[in-house]
Order: structure tokens, then C-alpha cells, then sequence
């Protein structure tokens, strides 16, 4: 786990991201994860994941705000508790949908705003590791960041007055780099690139040291010796 020395207030309110962050209704959530933790863990761990994901975002300064895509009510209201400000799934048509009204709902509000796209399966999430990501990104009309495997993508930017074009699912890492968007290959980026599809996965980032939310979840569950 991690300690609370690594978690900073955010006391720069004026940073220049927004974040947008989308996460399906937790019945329908992580469904390969359910293999390894059991259905009745599953649901519990995808809101876990998600509140470890957004209390480091916010957590991170140069973050401004944080918007959740959801229309999970349990995960509208936790989630809404840690300071996201929360928008309901209006497209209702997948993932880059969400990601694309997300952006839309930060840049109603601040038309200016770099915006960036975060999984909500990030529990590992170091707001430092977080800033560095962000601060690569600013060089760059749009940025990524690959997952762990090589495959997939865990953060996706735009920098003001550029459409953000999420193209998230599956192979998306070759995508985004078909795209035009920079990949971001800093070394010591592993909370960033460390999603949570399978119970390797959840090794993987347990190994890390997860947040308060998801040690809390897993620790009844998992005894410590076989973790």
C-alpha cells in the first residue's frame, strides 16, 4: 500500500489539465477481472480502482479538475464525494463516446483546457509519475501513454484547440501512434501504464502499492501472506 506521504494535496486549484475519466455501470465492469477475484468482488474492486484512480489525479498539481463519465449511481456518488465532478453517459454508445463527452463537457466550461483521457483501472496511480506524463504532454499536440503489455492505452491527451480522438479498446496503442499522437516512453512511468484487466494484473499493481480504496477492498479478501 501506499503511505500517505506519497499522496500531496493539490494546492495549485489553477493547474492547466482537466482529466476526463470513464467508467461503466460496476455490474458490467472488469468482467475478466471476475475470474480471478469472483463476481462478488468485481464490482466492489472497479469503484475501488476508480477512487484510487481520481484521488491521485486530483492529488496531482498540475491536475485542475477531474470529470467522471458515468451513469453508475454508487460510483456517481463516491466518486463525486473525492471532488470529481461527475457527467452522465448521454452518448451511451461505448467508450470513445464517453471519452469524446467528457472532453466536450470540460471545454463548454473551460474552452481553453488541455484535456487528457485516464482509465479508471489505475490503482497504482502515482500523482508524481502523473505529472511527469503531463508535463511531456504540453510539448506535444497529443500524447499517449501505453499499458503495461504494449497493446493498450492508459492516458491519451490533447493540448487546447485540439480535438482529443480517443480511440480506446483492444489494440489501441497502434492506433493512437497511427493517429499522429507522440508516444510517451520516459522510463520510471510503471502506476501509469499499469492497468487492471486479470488477477496478474491486480499482482501487478498490488506489487506496486495500491491506493488506500483498493488495499481496503482486497486485504479482506486476499489474505496479506498470499499477496
Amino acid at each position: 500500500m501506499r503511505t500517505e506521504g506519497e499522496i500531496a494535496t493539490n494546492t495549485d486549484p489553477t493547474g492547466p489539465w482537466s482529466l476526463v475519466v470513464p467508467l461503466k455501470p460496476l455490474a458490467r465492469a472488469k468482467s475478466r477481472l471476475g475470474r480471478a477475484v469472483g463476481g462478488s468482488l468485481r464490482p466492489r474492486l472497479a469503484l475501488a480502482f476508480a477512487q484510487d484512480t481520481v484521488s491521485a489525479a486530483l492529488s496531482c498539481g498540475a491536475v485542475a479538475d477531474v470529470v467522471v463519465v458515468t451513469d453508475d449511481p454508487v460510483a456517481r456518488a463516491a466518486l463525486a464525494a473525492l471532488g470529481a465532478r461527475v457527467v452522465a453517459d448521454a452518448p451511451a454508445a461505448g467508450l470513445n463516446a464517453a471519452l469524446e463527452h467528457g472532453a466536450s463537457s470540460v471545454r463548454t466550461r473551460r474552452p481553453d483546457a488541455a484535456v487528457a483521457a485516464l482509465n479508471a483501472d489505475l490503482p497504482a496511480l502515482r500523482p508524481d509519475e502523473l505529472r511527469r506524463v503531463l508535463e511531456f504532454s504540453g510539448a506535444f499536440p497529443r500524447t499517449f501513454v501505453g499499458d503495461a503489455q504494449g497493446i493498450g492505452t492508459t492516458f491519451l491527451s490533447a493540448m487546447p484547440g485540439v480535438e482529443l480522438r480517443p480511440a480506446f479498446g483492444g489494440a489501441s496503442r497502434a492506433r493512437h501512434l497511427s493517429s499522429g499522437a507522440v508516444e510517451i516512453t520516459l522510463p520510471g512511468l510503471d502506476s501509469v501504464r499499469r492497468d487492471v484487466d486479470t488477477g496478474d494484473d491486480l499482482e501487478a499493481a498490488l506489487a506496486l502499492g495500491v491506493g488506500r480504496f483498493t488495499e481496503g477492498s482486497v486485504a479482506p479478501a486476499v489474505p496479506a501472506a498470499d499477496r
